[in-house]
């Protein structure tokens, strides 16, 4: 009978009294800058109801004009990389890579330096095509089924995750760090830059926790063993926490881990003598997989992305 993974409620959610402060503090910001905007776009409103009357309107089913933060944000400048991860392609890391390897043009010349600053009103193009910054956040929760690679496109035309995401969004969005083709569970999407570079940075460890199925119970020296550290071919490996999720079956393993070396928890149980039948993540920054079936995804909500951006370094 397949386990649940739906009982490490004690690997997530550890806040300590400094986060819960900090957590207080960050709200309080929140509502206070809140209510500066809505007193500002009141004021606006009423400038607007003063303009002359004689000023031109705004002809029927066209956008009105920006406002003046948003041109800023419009002509501001800002390095290639950063571009390219706004504009929704791959995360600012991901982004640079692509420049280094002179895929990126800019304004039809080629540019390898991936801190070249650069606006909206520059023609950037990624692979011959012009790409353009991102109009609107999105954030999309899928519950990952095997089979599936972590990948905007597959040049062997295998299965994407975008694959099951066809319909969730007009903007490009991406997937923040990778889950193997055979791991499961929660991976998180999006088109904001900032946000995937903040929890893919290995300083900010990330909390992830996962579901471990292995071909045979672990014994209590290799559990010791793990708890220790082990070391791989490309260093050491440590874990933060480690449990057996059924005490009468040694098999069933939950790992807390904030490393995103690939393929580590695999690895770290491979090491040892270990196959690893099947892994899921049942935790990703915070965020679960509950009520959301495999296969199928669902947008985060806006305390969920508040408390990804205030409490995303996971430490």
């Amino acid at each position: 009978m397949k386990k649940s993974t739906d009982n490490f409620g004690k690997f997530a959610n550890k806040i300590s009294n400094a986060a819960k402060k900090e957590k207080f503090k960050a709200e309080k910001r929140l509502v206070r800058k809140e209510r500066e905007q809505f007193f500002e776009q009141k004021k606006a409103e009423s400038r607007a109801r003063l303009a002359p009357a004689n000023q031109q309107a705004t002809p029927k089913g066209q956008a009105p004009a920006p406002a003046a933060h948003q041109r800023k944000e419009t002509d501001e400048r800002m390095p290639l990389n950063k571009f390219i991860a706004h504009a929704g392609v791959a995360a600012r890391r991901e982004a640079a890579d692509m420049v280094r390897k002179g895929l990126v043009k800019v304004n039809n010349e080629q540019v390898t330096e991936p801190g070249h600053k650069v606006s909206a009103k520059d023609v950037v193009s990624v692979n011959g095509k012009r790409i353009y910054l991102a109009k609107d956040l999105v954030y999309v929760l899928l519950n990952k089924p095997k089979d599936y690679i972590t990948s905007t496109s597959d040049p062997q035309g295998r299965k994407t995750v975008l694959d099951l995401l066809r319909h969730a969004s007009k903007e490009r969005i991406y997937p923040v760090g990778r889950l193997d083709r055979n791991t499961s569970g929660v991976l998180l999407l999006t088109n904001d830059g900032e946000l995937a570079q903040q929890l893919t940075h290995p300083s900010h460890e990330v909390k992830k926790v996962y579901h471990v199925t292995l071909n045979k119970p672990l014994e209590k020296k290799d559990f010791e063993k793990i708890l220790q550290g082990v070391t791989l071919d490309d260093g050491p490996a440590h874990v933060d926490v480690l449990a057996y999720a059924d005490s009468k079956d040694k098999t069933q393993l939950g790992v807390e881990i904030h490393s995103g070396r690939n393929r580590i928890v695999r690895r770290i149980f491979e090491s040892l003598g270990y196959d690893v039948k099947n892994l899921d993540r049942v935790v990703f920054a915070g965020l679960t997989k509950k009520n959301v079936d495999r296969g199928k995804w669902r947008f985060l909500t806006e305390k969920e992305v508040r408390d990804l951006k205030h409490f995303g370094k996971g430490k």
